[in-house]
């Protein structure tokens, strides 16, 4: 998927104004995708999915941080993000589905949060952007 650069400055701008907001809302975002799709939840069977839970703040700080590496080189995603790419594919065999309901609930997270931001051609490039992210995440399950 190829972001324009008008996609690119658009994802730059949004994601300066969620800034370091973004962790709280990984967390929240997975905390909706838990309630919406109950079973991605098979993914994190050790961990304590209540509303609030460290684990879930935890992995809502570590989803925030893949994506902020992202932004930051969105000329280079698949090498930005090779390590998780990996880890995704040969450790934790993620259903690819998943990022596809992640995406969406972020979009979600993220509108509700920042509405004079979200506008119509920001929604387009971040929903542009997590597709990218998620096809770059699902790369090596081949």
């Amino acid at each position: 998927m190829v972001l324009s650069p008008a996609d690119k400055t658009n994802i730059k701008t949004a994601w300066k104004a969620i800034g370091g907001q973004a962790a709280d809302h990984g967390a929240e975002a997975l905390e909706r995708m838990f309630l919406s799709f109950p079973t991605t939840k098979t993914y994190f069977p050790h961990f304590d999915l209540s509303h609030g839970s460290g684990q879930v703040k935890a992995h809502g700080k570590k989803v925030a941080d893949a994506l902020t590496n992202a932004v930051g080189h969105l000329d280079d995603m698949p090498g930005a993000l090779s390590a998780l790419s990996d880890l995704h594919a040969h450790k934790l065999r993620v259903d690819p589905v998943n990022f596809k309901l992640l995406s969406h609930c972020l979009l979600v997270t993220l509108a509700s949060h920042h509405p004079a931001e979200f506008t119509p051609a920001v929604h387009a490039s971040l929903d542009k952007f997590f597709a990218a992210v998620s096809t770059v995440l699902t790369s090596k399950y081949r």
